[in-house]
């Protein structure tokens, strides 16, 4: 299919020695590809291995040559730096995290406190609120992550979050369906940059292995949002005050947001090169823990040949499709769960408690995914596929239940509701396999984007299989929840064939060169910006 084709020798594709290299720091140090000036002041060739374009990743600035990456690092010394850099980047990240899922289910309060009566909302404008989020959403998933690579990560991602609250708050100030349209379209173009630049951010500072954990903690308050949505419901649902309670959800949850993202803006590092809390030690530590990956930091140039190569690649359009399927379920439960659980028969406020467990089980299946899949990964295993499967099979057992189980059958229909929660670890895996498998700034970008067109494609559609005539039970609505987790599954399947079977190719070819396996150069390519494509020393994890 032309995607996996490679030369016969193994830097055909790097070129090596290129031209001139330059990376901006705080004090604009500039790097020549061909010659680095050593300690001592004599110039001497670098073995750096760069991308096609001559330049390479962000992190060469610390370093004058690939033999500094061999600097030796305590273990003990590592542990303190990664717990250190978790305490600098994960709180930012869950937090905010919480507040998206709260905000996507913002919406599905406010429909049990009256906002359907209020903006006089009829026939399908319900579902369309749900899905214009994702018009926005997509209308500038692109734009916005070509602005993550050109822009401070850091920086970026917090005035986009303040941007989002602003127009969170607005909408309480709706009048009619086409005013909150709008606001909630704008609402998803704000929130478009979240996903990816937590994808990059993870990528920058962990090592692929450490990854799917650290997705995995900060997706966790996606589960910690519904829980906490679920309290503010309540407790919101009891102010008696001059406004109706679905304003308050929005000026409440805006407000919250906006604070939040001043503190991003503020506190949050923009890459392990830069960042203020790190000496240069501990930001050599850091990024030299990321070569054997072979995916590099960052590289601040646009490059085309990494774009078209993205999109020659068959894993962007299995990731865009694994985004659709993923999502398509999440578009319709985060809009249309509470409808469904309030149908059991429980009244309104109880309904929003009701969503606590959902949320407590989805933190819990996330945790369990990740750490299980690094327990079992330990001996170099690929278990992320096998993963991804077993955390589908719930979902599945859910969705069936919600379908056929009768309607009087309260507590059944109920378990069957929580066990469609699991999806979000299958979910978080996918996450991982994306940015561990594609190296390239540009291309990680390219694909990052696409992923999330998928994204958004799913959660506009899954709205509109919940037909307002087959409410509060759905039928068409739980039966594209089993098709596309069923799709899903294929997908995956297909995936690890063909991420397995290059792996072997390289393998077999890397074998018959001078040196074998063991002999690979991994130091010359380690911050080259290569492709993995371009790169023979990569390997795919599945």
């Amino acid at each position: 299919m032309g995607v996996w084709k490679r030369s016969s020798t193994p830097h055909e594709d790097v070129i090596s020695n290129g031209p001139h290299v330059s990376h901006q720091q705080h004090e604009k140090k500039e790097i020549d590809a061909s010659h680095v000036e050593t300690a001592s002041g004599i110039e001497e060739p670098s073995k750096w291995n760069v991308s096609r374009s001559g330049h390479g990743d962000v992190a060469m600035v610390l370093f004058n040559s690939p033999n500094e990456l061999h600097e030796p690092i305590d273990p003990l010394e590592e542990r303190k730096l990664v717990r250190k850099i978790d305490f600098m980047i994960l709180p930012y990240l869950a937090v905010c995290y919480c507040f998206f899922y709260i905000d996507k289910t913002t919406l599905s309060y406010a429909a049990i406190f009256g906002i359907r009566d209020d903006l006089h909302l009829v026939g399908t404008q319900y579902s369309w609120l749900s899905s214009i989020f994702y018009f926005g959403f997509l209308a500038w998933a692109l734009f916005t992550n070509l602005l993550l690579q050109r822009l401070p990560v850091g920086r970026y991602l917090g005035f986009n979050i303040f941007l989002w609250g602003v127009f969170l708050m607005l909408q309480a100030a709706a009048k009619n369906f086409a005013g909150l349209a709008a606001l909630r379209a704008f609402a998803g173009a704000a929130e478009a940059c979240s996903d990816p630049a937590f994808m990059l951010i993870t990528a920058m500072w962990y090592t692929r292995r450490q990854q799917p954990i650290r997705m995995g903690l900060w997706y966790t308050a996606n589960g910690f949002g519904i829980a906490l949505g679920g309290l503010l419901g309540f407790g919101i649902g009891n102010i008696k005050g001059s406004l109706p309670s679905w304003k308050f959800e929005f000026l409440i949850i805006g407000a919250l947001c906006c604070v939040w993202g001043v503190v991003m803006y503020i506190f949050l590092p923009d890459s392990p090169v830069t960042a203020k809390g790190l000496s240069l030690r501990e930001k050599r530590i850091a990024v030299e823990r990321l070569r054997a990956d072979q995916t590099g930091v960052e590289n601040k140039e646009f490059k085309w040949y990494q774009a078209r190569e993205a999109l020659l690649d068959i894993k962007l359009y299995l990731f865009f499709f694994l985004g659709v399927v993923c999502n398509l379920p999440n578009g319709g439960i985060s809009n249309f769960g509470t409808i469904i659980i309030k149908g059991m028969g429980f009244s309104t406020l109880v309904t929003t408690l009701m969503q606590i467990p959902y949320g407590v089980i989805i933190a819990i299946s996330i945790l369990s995914c990740v750490y299980l899949n690094d327990y079992m990964s330990r001996n170099g295993k690929q278990t992320r596929c096998y993963f991804i499967l077993l955390f589908l099979c719930p979902n599945l057992a859910g969705a069936f239940g919600l379908r056929f189980l009768d309607e009087s059958n309260q507590a059944g229909r109920l378990v069957s509701y929580y066990l469609t929660g699991p999806y979000n670890a299958a979910f978080v895996m996918i996450l991982s396999m994306s940015t561990a498998n594609t190296a390239g700034h540009t291309k990680k970008v390219i694909t990052n984007a696409v992923l999330f067109l998928g994204y958004c494609t799913g959660n506009l559609a899954g709205p509109f299989f919940y037909l307002t005539s087959q409410s509060p039970t759905y039928h068409l609505g739980i039966w594209s929840m089993i098709v596309a987790h069923l799709i899903e599954a294929s997908i995956i399947i297909l995936l690890r064939i063909i991420l397995s079977r290059e792996n072997k190719r390289r393998d077999r070819l890397q074998a018959t060169m001078d040196g074998g396996l063991e002999g690979r150069d991994l130091d010359s390519t380690a911050f080259g910006d290569l492709t993995d494509r371009e790169n023979l020393n990569f390997r795919y994890i599945y």
